[in-house]
């Protein structure tokens, strides 16, 4: 990589599926890198925490030091990749952080490359937050997050114009499936032999998804 990747996942609304959107880019940069970093900034059990403990911490931005603290450990040119799972009740005063301390500018300043993952939703929460960020952050370093399990139909008009990643929906059961605390999506890969079944193709296909979210990353910087 040119730069070291931060990927901040986030959404002002709960249960949107941003914790399991955090868990599979986790475990794909420790598939395909060998380690990662992960920040857990939630209020509900469980967590990303929970999920990956080897590699996760818990962070806050409630107050300055929290702020800073995190900022310290995420704004490094290290080549170790970064996954935030952003908590909702975090959402406006993460951003309002950021803003002040202009984020991006320093980020490139030191060679990190932050790539924001929205959560797509359907309500005015969840449009406001959006615009917001449209206002905030250049386009190449927003994605808009179209979970078919949350959204269950066309993304809001407003929200289909930049880049965009679908994370395909699961059955219910397999959903009820993977969210046990001990379930490892790379382990699910190494160890089922059938490789037709739809959990498979679903890990593996949302696996070439990030690949590709990182080849865009190194294009949009060479």
């Amino acid at each position: 990589m040119s730069a070291t990747p931060l990927y901040i996942i986030c959404s002002p609304r709960p249960q949107v599926g941003k914790t399991l959107l955090a868990r599979l880019l986790a475990e794909f940069l420790l598939l395909k890198n060998g380690n990662v970093a992960a920040f857990d900034v939630n209020l509900k059990e469980p967590s990303l925490l929970d999920y990956l403990p080897r590699v996760t911490e818990t962070a806050d931005v409630i107050d300055t030091y929290g702020k800073m603290q995190l900022m310290d450990r995420v704004i490094i040119d290290d080549g170790l990749a970064k996954v935030i799972d952003l908590g909702f009740h975090a959402f406006d005063e993460f951003f309002k952080m950021t803003d002040e301390i202009g984020l991006l500018k320093e980020a490139a300043r030191r060679h990190v490359a932050p790539q924001i993952l929205f959560m797509a939703d359907t309500d005015r929460v969840s449009a406001r937050a959006h615009e917001m960020l449209r206002q905030q952050i250049p386009r190449m370093n927003l994605i808009t997050i179209d979970n078919e399990f949350v959204i269950r139909g066309e993304l809001p008009p407003a929200m289909e114009g930049g880049r965009l990643f679908r994370l395909p929906a699961l059955p219910g059961f397999l959903k009820t499936y993977i969210d046990r605390l001990n379930f490892s999506f790379t382990g699910y890969l190494r160890h089922e032999k059938d490789s037709s079944t739809e959990l498979h193709q679903w890990i593996r296909r949302n696996y070439l998804a990030f690949r590709e979210l990182e080849l865009s990353l190194i294009l949009q910087r060479s």
